[in-house]
């Protein structure tokens, strides 16, 4: 939390409290829509409708869009359709795009009939693509120029465009060049416009090697493309290569915090984006089926250990050192899991490499296994004077650190195969694999070598 947002919710904190209405609308007036949106996600439900009203209308719009629908959706019904309506038409197609399913259908209808016929084509352009795509991320109001135009001439063109709108568009590093059908013919940056010279045409000083997308390329393909080659912009063209949209660095770190956030909150068997305030019930139910899941493993895990219930009467140690041997396969494992989950996700483990990648991460537990069984046998030695149980022990541990590998190594890819997100359930599976075999080897080899 950066020291101006702690200063915000400190400085909203004591208002609230006081009632001090005018204090909150100048606090909420100077915050931008992103602190306001994070403010309202940290309160309760009543308070959220509380704050709402005293949030300035021209915000309305930016805030819903940064908003979570479940929180979002709430706060659109307890607003005037008027002021939504004030609000929203200051939007950018792509954005008002983004929220229009939580919208009433009479504040829909209004906007669109309130459109002149070139945003309304440009409105149902963008809701033809699915969000999760570079066509649901692009924004369609384009700048453009001919290749045939002089630099005077763009620069003509750009300058008429701030008078026009009062400002240039958002994240405006080059302007597209297009032919006289539309087609996308390459890009030329701002800073080739501003240092060359004016009688220079477009075509003389524009790079033709541009990154485009498709409309239907992945929001993550997308993502990891503007991350690699460090763009602030590109244009999505469609299947004959004309130019319908341009994409911009904003909205795909919008993606890579969704993607982010839905892995975090995965391995917890949550939503990609909960409610901190979410309704009891609700709440309850989403995690409850996780807990049953984790609770049919962790009898299994019970039942192997029930196995060697003499085993266990006879020798208490046994006891005593089980969650040590379990708890390092689920560590071991856990870093590998980690690791290839990601490797899935930036398509950096494939079929080819796999075999590789297993014989990589087999003989990395195979050297931790011999250091910490040999480190292990010598603690158990010392602490219950038996070397056969120290035995037991290191040799226990070097299988559990195998199989904690290996099942974090194959676990992902065969969870993908299934259709089964493995940063949703690899976690799961994963403690299941570690548990069974750290028990079952640990009190099997006790079994046969002490008793």
């Amino acid at each position: 939390m950066t020291q101006k947002f702690h200063h915000l919710i400190n400085s909203l904190d004591q208002a609230m409290t006081q009632n001090d209405n005018e204090t909150i609308q100048t606090i909420l007036a100077n915050a931008s829509a992103a602190e306001v949106a994070r403010v309202i996600e940290s309160l309760p439900q009543k308070e959220r409708l509380a704050l709402w009203p005293m949030v300035p209308t021209a915000l309305y719009g930016k805030i819903l869009l940064e908003l979570h629908p479940e929180l979002r959706r709430p706060l659109i019904s307890q607003t005037d359709e008027d002021e939504l309506i004030a609000s929203l038409s200051a939007m950018q197609m792509d954005e008002l795009a983004d929220i229009d399913s939580d919208l009433p259908i009479t504040v829909i209808s209004a906007m669109v009939q309130a459109m002149d016929s070139q945003r309304r084509e440009r409105y149902e352009q963008v809701k033809h693509y699915p969000d999760e795509t570079a066509g649901g991320l692009m924004d369609v109001d384009i700048t453009a120029v001919r290749a045939d135009v002089s630099i005077k001439a763009a620069l003509r063109y750009l300058r008429r465009l701030r008078q026009r709108e009062g400002t240039l568009p958002d994240h405006l590093d080059s302007l597209m060049v297009v032919d006289r059908n539309n087609i996308l013919l390459g890009i030329v940056p701002l800073s080739q416009l501003v240092s060359n010279e004016l009688d220079l045409s477009v075509r003389q000083v524009m790079l033709t090697e541009v990154t485009s997308f498709t409309p239907f390329t992945s929001d993550t393909v997308v993502a990891q493309v503007f991350k690699d080659k460090d763009l602030i912009s590109a244009p999505v063209v469609d299947e004959q290569h004309k130019l319908i949209g341009r994409i911009t660095v904003d909205d795909v770190i919008d993606v890579i915090q969704e993607e982010a956030d839905k892995e975090v909150f995965s391995r917890a068997g949550l939503n990609n984006h909960p409610d901190m305030f979410a309704p009891v019930l609700q709440s309850s139910a989403r995690r409850a089926i996780w807990l049953g899941i984790n609770l049919l493993t962790a009898f299994l895990a019970a039942w192997v250990i029930g196995l060697f219930e003499a085993s266990i009467e006879k020798i208490v140690a046994l006891a005593v050192l089980m969650p040590v041997v379990a708890s390092m396969g689920g560590v071991a494992g856990s870093q590998t899991l980690t690791m290839v989950t990601r490797g899935l996700a930036l398509n950096q483990v494939n079929s080819k490499n796999m075999l590789k990648l297993i014989g990589h991460e087999f003989s990395i537990g195979l050297l931790n296994g011999m250091l910490w069984a040999a480190i292990v046998a010598i603690i158990a030695f010392q602490w219950f004077g038996d070397w056969q149980l120290g035995l037991v022990f290191g040799s226990a541990m070097i299988i559990v650190l195998l199989a904690g590998v290996l099942a974090g190594t194959t676990i992902p890819p065969l969870l993908r195969k299934m259709g089964v997100d493995p940063a949703l359930a690899g976690g799961v599976v994963l403690t299941t694999v570690t548990d069974v075999v750290g028990f079952f080897a640990f009190l099997g080899l006790a079994t046969i070598v002490i008793l």
